[in-house]
């Protein structure tokens, strides 16, 4: 598998092949904001971060893309003691999954049918993963969410199993204590999301021209 970059704003424009991986960072941003409404739309259950911010959503009155978007720099804020790196993909994340999330949801319907909600639940899944995969592939910088965990890992020690789990638990439990949706949904999107990811990476992950400095191989 090609290794993934850490690189500033700068070097990952100076990379090249930014034909290819400019659309794939934006199409990927895209699909990840339909994954989330198709989610929100099959009623089961959601990611767990989105337990939460519809927990905010509801008590703010604001729309769930709105959340997303604002909950986004308040990450970015709790990147500057771990020193985080953030790139271009990482502000594309932030502005751009909401406003998707908000269009999917505007344009689709939750179905009566527990059938077809089940269905809106694992496409929104499949589609996270691969969205994931082309914004990661892409080789533009973490996301808000996934540059805390990176931080926490290398400023604690810990296993990314363990701080990832931590800070899913984290959210999961405040977004249920503002009154967040938790279903089976979320449970399938726990377990699922990061072998699926893992699975689709490497083909979405785009080799640089200039030297890399590997951080996964």
């Amino acid at each position: 598998m090609t290794a993934l970059a850490d690189l500033g704003p700068l070097a990952q424009l100076r990379a090249g092949r930014l034909g290819r991986r400019l659309p794939q960072l934006l199409v990927g941003l895209v699909v990840y904001g339909i994954s989330l409404g198709l989610m929100v739309r099959g009623a089961v259950g959601v990611a767990p971060w989105d337990v939460l911010h519809l927990g905010i959503a509801e008590h703010l009155g604001l729309s769930l893309g709105t959340v997303l978007v604002g909950t986004s720099f308040v990450v970015l804020i709790l990147w500057i003691p771990l020193r985080e790196k953030p790139g271009i993909g990482t502000v594309a994340n932030a502005l751009m999954i909401g406003p998707s999330t908000d269009a999917t949801l505007a344009v689709l319907h939750q179905p009566d049918a527990l059938v077809w909600r089940l269905v809106l639940m694992f496409a929104g899944v499949a589609l996270c993963a691969l969205a994931t995969a082309m914004y990661i592939g892409a080789q533009f910088g973490r996301g808000p969410r996934d540059g805390l965990m990176t931080g926490l890992v290398r400023r604690t020690g810990l296993s990314i199993r363990l701080v990832r789990t931590s800070l899913e638990v984290a959210v999961v439990v405040v977004g249920l204590l503002l009154g967040g949706p938790l279903g089976v949904g979320t449970v399938v999107f726990a377990l699922t999301i990061g072998p699926l990811t893992q699975w689709m990476l490497p083909a979405w992950t785009v080799s640089l021209q200039k030297s890399e400095e590997p951080v996964f191989a």
